[in-house]
């Protein structure tokens, strides 16, 4: 996958952060999804096919990780 822009991303931090600094911040693209450190917004951000995020998601609430 090629870098992306990521100067106009809307990032979203989930409506269950804690605000204690252990959240990640994520951003729907149109050719992906990023994901980014709140606590470091600068450094480099994951970045996952909007396929590979669906099955991770998925298997988060299969697993009781997340709720949702």
């Amino acid at each position: 996958m090629t870098e992306l822009d990521l100067s106009g991303a809307q990032w979203r931090k989930s409506s269950h952060s804690s605000g204690d600094g252990q959240c990640v911040e994520v951003a729907h693209l149109d050719q992906a999804v990023a994901v980014r450190d709140s606590k470091n917004p600068n450094d480099p951000n994951l970045i996952f096919t909007h396929q590979a995020w669906a099955i991770f998601i998925r298997e988060l609430k299969d697993t009781g990780s997340i709720i949702g």
